[in-house]
């Protein structure tokens, strides 16, 4: 058997390279903001500041954010595990309660995240199932502390 034959032994294997984890926001085609978890955020270059990432073609938000002008990525600290969960689900407003702020660009930035990237929407590309995004970083604030990180299916804490 082809091994690309089972995608889940496939993505078992991706798994075991830990990431950080973000929430990518944007404001949809009806004004309203949008979000999503992403563990697929990548620097690309210095020169200009460009970043990027993955998206589903299958995702709900999909639409939004290859469309959208601008959006964010906000790096997660080690404690907003729950945050992650929030953005990684379906829900009618990921937002209601949650602390947050427009950033420059209009899009939603969460408060306390270890970083913030701000975006100008730059490129898309194909890769298959997913979108490329590629982001020109206009605004970026950051702070100390432990990021959360996902590694083989789990969401772990860094330790020295």
């Amino acid at each position: 058997m082809n091994q690309f034959d089972n995608q889940r032994e496939f993505r078992n294997a991706l798994g075991r390279f830990a990431t950080g984890v973000t929430v990518v926001t944007t404001i949809g085609p009806s004004g309203k903001a949008e979000g999503i978890t992403a563990n697929s955020f990548s620097a690309l270059s210095l020169k200009p500041p460009l970043i990027l990432w993955c998206i589903g073609k299958s995702t709900p938000t999909y639409k939004s954010f290859i469309t959208c002008t601008h959006f964010s990525v906000n790096v997660l600290k080690a404690d907003q595990l729950d945050i992650s969960r929030r953005f990684a689900t379906a829900s009618h407003d990921k937002f209601a309660g949650l602390d947050w702020r427009e950033g420059a660009g209009g899009v939603p930035l969460l408060n306390d995240s270890l970083a913030a990237f701000e975006c100008e929407f730059y490129a898309n590309h194909e890769g298959g199932d997913h979108s490329i995004l590629v982001g020109k970083v206009y605004n970026f604030s950051y702070t100390d502390g432990a990021p959360l990180l996902f590694n083989a299916g789990k969401y772990e804490k860094m330790t020295a």
